[in-house]
């Protein structure tokens, strides 16, 4: 997919039109995933990139701390070079104002757009524990399954706790192993004990089956929605 920069508002030629231009021209290649049903990387893009010009607009001091710098000097004793702010005046500030409030409702309609798509898919799948659930939440397996098909994809899923300066919170990290196909004889159970069988680290682990109603693309959609999914239902 197409990407905007990290600091395409204050690179290059500061003109609204031509930064109007980038913008539609990116929001473009989002429609086209979201029509494919390709959710991820587009929706995680376009909430950063909502956030940074949100900052933008609230503080002009970061604004202009994204702005290009020119290099003064380089210094040989710490390996680094040395910079200095370019002279931003009035105008081009006022400009850069004009172009983040024009972009912001844009980012913000396709983000709404995103989510929408996503709350709708997810509403449309299903979770369930395949035998006895263990007390043990935090690592097992999970089966993905979607209509009009026998393939049953199969993860190892791991809950992981996560400490920033500010908060604490949960992340899970899946691991395919293989791909099988589901039958009358080869149930979800016999999948399971399979997997007993085959991997004797988890001799009892929480197996569950996610099952979507439509065919999507796994790695764009199926895979982001069904660890939400999972994160929430064992929690």
């Amino acid at each position: 997919m197409k990407t905007l920069s990290e600091n395409w508002i204050t690179e290059g030629w500061i003109d609204f039109e031509y930064k109007k231009y980038i913008l539609l021209a990116y929001l473009k290649d989002v429609d086209q995933n979201f029509k494919k049903v390709k959710l991820y990387p587009p929706l995680a893009d376009l909430i950063h990139h909502y956030g940074r010009l949100r900052q933008f607009a609230d503080n002009k001091e970061q604004l202009k701390a994204a702005f290009p710098k020119l290099i003064t000097h380089a210094d040989l004793d710490k390996l680094k070079f040395n910079y200095k702010p370019l002279h931003i005046d009035d105008d081009t500030m006022q400009l850069l104002e004009d172009i983040v409030q024009y972009a912001l409702p844009q980012l913000k309609e396709h983000i709404e757009e995103g989510k929408r798509i996503y709350d709708f898919l997810e509403g449309e799948m299903s979770i369930e524990p395949i035998g006895i659930s263990p007390i043990y939440q935090k690592e097992g397996y999970v089966l993905l399954s979607q209509e009009k098909t026998k393939d049953i994809l199969i993860y190892r899923y791991q809950i992981n706790l996560f400490q920033n300066s500010v908060d604490r919170f949960k992340g899970i990290m899946l691991q395919f192993i293989k791909n099988v196909r589901h039958s009358l004889i080869y149930t979800f159970e016999h999948i399971k004990m399979s997997l007993v069988k085959e991997y004797k680290e988890l001799p009892n682990p929480a197996t569950y089956r996610i099952h979507s109603k439509f065919q999507l693309p796994v790695e764009e959609s199926f895979i982001p929605i069904s660890k939400r999914l999972l994160l929430r239902y064992v929690e």
